[in-house]
């Protein structure tokens, strides 16, 4: 990557250029929006609601299906564009059909997405360290290219899921999917989303991320990607200095538009440049050492 900073999946991921409008932002690479073997409607509406710290989503991961949407892959590479592709399945047979097809497509690394709070039988997945080896061995068996394993904060230890995919031959793990909420509308005396629960995303989660990234980086040697309520290049530090090797954006997109990719960029550059380090690589895990 050209840069640390991501798109996260499951935000402006389903049309190619809408992903090439946020790699010409300045986001390292782009995470696609999770992609299914088959075309899924998802949940019926409302299905995403503003709370007063971040975003409620109970989509259901709606997606055209692997064969249609190899075609804004194959588009993204002739425009230069790094992706990767978010993948998911109800079973190991299913995340490796949708694997192989995206990485012949030209995906540039594949992210598991065994976590979703939405879909039961994705979040159970995840929440279980055997399935979360079984899938991660299955993918990386059938791909060359790199593969990330998206974890669930909805654990108790988060650490013993992300060994699990490291035995799994995970190159990397993603740390954190949304965290499962809900909201309820006074008036109507009901809750607001149709499939009651959903993940929360934004700013409220940023602590708990911070800690998952931490108990991750801990706990494994392969890299973390964090993820979870970076609005501003001081969020985006705080996840390095963790442990993440880089990090995601996704809700900041709704408070702060296209412009929050340079925004952070620069600012980590900037205070690479104030605090004399020589790049992010000396930043990665630093507070560790000050624990």
């Amino acid at each position: 990557m050209r840069n640390p900073v991501m798109l996260s999946a499951g935000i402006l991921g389903l049309s190619a250029p809408l992903l090439r409008r946020v790699y010409e932002s300045g986001a390292g690479a782009v995470v696609t929006k999770s992609i299914g073997s088959r075309p899924r409607s998802g949940h019926p509406n409302p299905t995403v609601v503003a709370v007063d710290c971040g975003l409620l989503n109970s989509m259901g991961l709606p997606n055209p299906g692997v064969d249609e949407f190899s075609e804004e892959v194959r588009s993204l590479k002739r425009w230069g564009v790094t992706v990767v592709a978010s993948i998911f399945g109800e079973e190991a047979e299913e995340y490796v059909e949708v694997a192989e097809k995206l990485s012949e497509a030209g995906a540039d690394a594949l992210e598991i997405n065994c976590s979703c709070p939405n879909v039961r039988e994705v979040g159970l997945l995840g929440q279980d360290p055997g399935m979360v080896e079984e899938v991660t061995r299955a993918v990386k068996g059938a791909v060359d290219v790199p593969v990330f394993t998206k974890l669930t904060p909805n654990v108790t230890r988060i650490g013993e899921v992300a060994r699990a995919a490291e035995r799994g031959g995970a190159d990397g793990v993603t740390a954190i999917n949304t965290l499962r909420a809900m909201a309820v509308d006074v008036e109507t005396c009901r809750p607001i989303l149709s499939n009651v629960t959903g993940g929360l995303s934004g700013p409220a989660i940023k602590p708990v991320a911070l800690r998952c990234v931490w108990e991750v980086a801990e706990s494994v040697e392969i890299p973390v990607i964090g993820c979870g309520g970076i609005l501003t290049w001081r969020d985006a530090v705080e996840f390095l200095l963790c442990g993440a090797s880089a990090v995601q954006v996704g809700t900041a997109i709704m408070y702060r538009g296209l412009g929050v990719f340079q925004e952070i960029i620069q600012g980590i550059e900037a205070y690479l440049r104030r605090k004399g380090f020589g790049g992010v690589e000396e930043v990665v895990g630093r507070a560790h050492g000050a624990a």
